[in-house]
């Protein structure tokens, strides 16, 4: 195609969306509309997935230890565990910092509750604190500790804990969720896409007699459908851009009134710098594809040019 050609169907293009602006501007209006309820959806879905990600960030194994057994015992026992492939990292933990640890977790309470527990009189025992590089694999984590020590003679370990049958429950609540999210979204953009065509499929119905007028004239149907290609690509870019604008103010607005109101201190959403490129690739890659598709199919098969 010839750059003087390319030109004049730009131009085509443009005057068709200005010549039909009540068909222009319900069609970016139904993009408009799709594109936003997507967008919404997304930000909840990365919302989700970042709060199910922290719960499991925060899944640790506790390994206690017996009390008579030294340091070189100590020091041994950690480098197994901490040689173990599903471990990313092995923290000792004093009895007296467990202590401490007991008594912030505790808050106002934990002077009064602990009060009398000093160095001679702590009950509690040392012991390590295990994190693993995937949150899933720490049941395994969990039986190869058990293991490490049942081979010992000395059974340096008493218990190991990673709150088992509670953090089965908490994988498949997330994991539930993470696919919930999934449906939803992929499901408003199968919506979106059947919204937005049968739009343009409306427009063009309307402009039967001016395609049959240019056919007449000779038109071939490549010069006909080209001005339209031009058409939704302009309609799907110009909708998606000022549908990203509006979904992340929007969500800017959201995340800044959470940090100052008291009563979501505790919701702690994921900042529009870190999904604000996701969102608005998504939406103006999809917003500008759907006007093209949506152009292209109903020129060449619902109007059979």
């Amino acid at each position: 195609m010839r750059f003087s050609t390319l030109i004049r169907h730009i131009r085509e293009g443009l005057k068709s969306i200005l010549r039909n602006g009540w068909m222009s501007f319900a069609s970016m209006s139904s993009m408009f509309i799709s594109l936003f309820l997507l967008g919404v959806f997304l930000i909840v879905a990365l919302n989700i997935n970042s709060l199910a990600a922290d719960f499991e960030s925060q899944v640790q194994i506790r390994v206690y230890l017996q009390t008579d057994i030294d340091q070189e015992k100590k020091n041994e026992l950690q480098n197994k565990i901490g040689r173990m492939t599903e471990v990313s990292k092995v923290t000792f933990v004093s009895k007296e910092e467990g202590l401490e640890l007991l008594r912030e977790n505790l808050g106002q309470d934990g002077d009064d509750l602990l009060d009398g527990y000093d160095k001679e009189s702590n009950p509690l025992p040392d012991s390590f604190t295990v994190e693993v590089f995937d949150p899933q694999t720490i049941e395994a984590a969990a039986a190869q500790i058990n293991e490490i020590n049942k081979s010992d003679d000395m059974k340096p370990i008493t218990k190991v804990k990673y709150g088992q049958g509670t953090i089965e429950t908490l994988f498949k609540i997330t994991n539930a969720v993470r696919n919930i999210g999934l449906v939803i979204v992929i499901g408003l953009g199968v919506t979106a896409m059947f919204l937005i065509s049968n739009m343009i499929k409306m427009t063009i119905v309307a402009r039967r007699r001016e395609i049959g007028i240019m056919k007449l004239v000779g038109a071939t149907n490549a010069f006909i459908r080209w001005p339209f290609f031009i058409e939704g690509a302009i309609i799907g870019v110009v909708s998606s851009v000022i549908t990203t604008a509006a979904v992340l103010f929007s969500y800017s607005e959201l995340v800044r009134l959470t940090k100052v109101d008291m009563g979501l201190m505790l919701l702690k959403l994921v900042p529009v710098e870190e999904c604000g490129l996701q969102v608005s690739v998504l939406l103006i890659g999809l917003g500008t594809l759907l006007g093209i598709w949506g152009s292209t199919i109903s020129v060449r098969k619902y109007l059979k040019v």
